[in-house]
């Protein structure tokens, strides 16, 4: 055996929680003011919500608005659930919101709102994407199978709120049979699958684990790496699971950027992307360093491939664009040879970037940034930014 983990949480998680909100002032800052300049963070700890941070708009808001903002994204997350007291969940209704928020330096202003029209990078930092060949959504599988178990739990518990809560952790162990078949991307089976999810005290631990094994075996029993009789199970390991929510852990912005992006399986950037405009980098380079690491495997490039861009705060152009196949490059070029070309293809500037992907224009039919904060940065093909709109651009590389 030769194993490896990922792990996903679902919207009602605290930390997650604390990023919808977040995101959900994003999207209707922006909605407001497309131009709007917005880092604010959240802090949620038992019936407590704290939203700090800083924000420039030219939006007619007061405090009133931020308190709206997290009461909507605390019922769209799907609290309360019926099976709950409300000393076991959070009932959004008894939430007790307080709104921190200043106005955004004018020292950053300076360097991002350039006279040219062009945008400066809203801070510096490195931003990495991840691509591989292992599923179809050019994600690696601990992390596309938690990922999968995550939604359908969480979609389960949405439909019965008299039985589940969602505050939902799930966790899959892939098993790649020797460390040759983990380099090449080729996993053999699902050997371990971990859940925790809120079921109502009035359902016994047996009983809740039982339904909850079912509905994954429903979903997974057409999968060829599944084998329901050798596939471990642990679910709800303590042996009860009731009280969740905030009520039960504190939760704050950016805390979950592994489960975000690519569950361990590569390096991360130097900052989370919730609750941030799409001037910051941490944000838009992410989405752009992704979009190419993704089209180099897609392309046929790689089986797997590590882009890094990396930002000066007030700059509009990358310091560096770098590419590592990881030493699985089909293309005949050298990754400095790739690196090189697509620098030279794609402008990678903030404004290039918001231009490509709509990032200031975030809508129900384009995309919500409370959404992604829900599933995940990366790896759903709806996303712009997962798009394989430059295909033949990349294969012309061969």
């Amino acid at each position: 055996m030769y194993l490896y983990t990922s792990e996903s949480v679902s919207a009602g998680h605290p930390d997650k929680c604390a990023d919808i909100i977040a995101d959900t002032i994003v999207d209707r800052l922006l909605e407001l003011d497309s131009h709007a300049r917005v880092a604010t963070e959240v802090f949620v700890s038992g019936k407590h919500i704290i939203i700090g941070g800083e924000v420039k708009t030219t939006a007619p808001v007061g405090e009133d608005f931020y308190r709206l903002c997290a009461l909507d994204a605390l019922s769209s997350i799907g609290y309360p659930e019926e099976g709950f007291e409300e000393n076991e969940t959070l009932y959004p209704e008894t939430a007790d919101i307080q709104v921190l928020v200043s106005k955004q330096s004018p020292d950053i202003s300076i360097g991002v709102d350039k006279e040219s029209g062009e945008l400066g990078a809203g801070d510096q930092g490195m931003m990495i994407g991840f691509a591989t060949d292992e599923t179809e959504d050019f994600i690696p599988s601990a992390l596309f199978y938690s990922r999968k178990i995550r939604d359908a739990l969480y979609d389960y518990a949405l439909e019965n709120p008299d039985r589940f809560g969602v505050d939902i952790k799930t966790q899959v162990t892939m098993d790649y049979g020797t460390k040759g078949g983990f380099d090449d991307g080729k996993p053999i089976a699902i050997h371990t699958i971990v859940v925790a999810i809120p079921h109502a005290k009035k359902l016994g631990i047996e009983e809740a684990g039982q339904e909850i094994r079912q509905v994954i075996e429903a979903l997974l029993k057409d999968d060829p790496l599944f084998d329901a009789q050798n596939c471990r199970f642990f679910i709800d390991g303590t042996g009860r699971y009731v009280t969740h929510s905030p009520l039960a852990d504190s939760g704050t912005t950016g805390r979950k950027t592994v489960a975000d992006t690519y569950g361990g399986y590569a390096p991360i950037g130097g900052g989370a992307q919730s609750s941030k405009d799409y001037t910051k980098v941490d944000r838009s380079g992410l989405y752009a360093a992704r979009w190419i690491a993704k089209h180099i495997v897609a392309a046929k490039l790689a089986k797997k491939a590590i882009v890094e861009i990396a930002y000066v705060i007030g700059h509009a152009y990358p310091v560096n664009v770098t590419v590592d196949t990881m030493g699985t490059g089909t293309s005949g070029l050298k990754d400095e040879e790739l690196s090189e070309k697509i620098a030279a293809e794609f402008p990678l500037t903030p404004a290039w970037i918001t231009e490509t992907f709509g990032l200031d224009n975030p809508s129900e039919t384009t995309f919500l940034y409370a959404d992604v904060a829900a599933r995940g940065q990366v790896g759903y093909p709806e996303y712009p930014w997962e798009k394989l709109d430059r295909i033949e651009w990349f294969r012309s590389l061969f």
